[in-house]
């Protein structure tokens, strides 16, 4: 379970409280037209505790989506995507993105320090972007439409990296399912 700060800390006491437990990932997405959905990967980034969330391109983010969570994260903004390369030096980049995937985010490695990439809903991850990548992967799909909105894909990439580095194994604790546990 997620360590709780006291609401009587003030927010630098909490950002500090919260710096030992995050986590040796990041995020990065490639601002949308649609800001709300930054928003929201803000929201949906710290309750993993990434290490930092990049933000590549100077277009607004809706703050109010991200449900306050803003205040508590490492946002680094890069202007553009030269900027976000040099931010993140030589850490592995992986790509999500369905078109030009060379596996699926089952299949993927998620190195140690690595930058999940996600590109806008209208264009994708940037060309330069993908060559820089150490691996593009998809989100299998069956349906007719070709994505997933940007912020359930966040979700998706980030649970299972996150499955992968549970203590309990990937124990989900379901219940009547076999070979899981109550968690408690």
């Amino acid at each position: 379970m997620a360590r709780v700060p006291p609401f009587e800390m003030t927010l630098e006491e909490q950002r500090r409280e919260l710096a030992p437990l995050r986590v040796d990932m990041s995020v990065a997405v490639v601002r949308a037209k649609n800001p709300f959905n930054v928003g929201t990967i803000i929201r949906v980034a710290h309750s993993f505790l990434v290490r930092e969330i990049y933000l590549i391109g100077t277009e607004a983010y809706y703050e109010r989506a991200s449900m306050g969570m803003h205040r508590y994260e490492n946002i680094v903004q890069c202007a553009d995507e030269d900027a976000f390369l040099e931010a993140i030096a030589a850490r592995p980049l992986v790509s999500v993105e369905r078109d030009a995937a060379t596996n699926t985010i089952w299949q993927a490695e998620y190195p140690s320090d690595c930058v999940l990439l996600l590109g806008s809903e209208n264009d994708g991850v940037p060309e330069k972007l993908l060559q820089a990548s150490s691996q593009v992967v998809s989100i299998p799909m069956y349906g007719i439409n070709h994505s997933f909105p940007v912020s359930v894909a966040a979700g998706m990439v980030l649970c299972e990296w996150a499955r992968r580095r549970d203590p309990r194994g990937g124990e989900c604790g379901i219940a009547g399912v076999p070979g899981t546990r109550p968690l408690v």
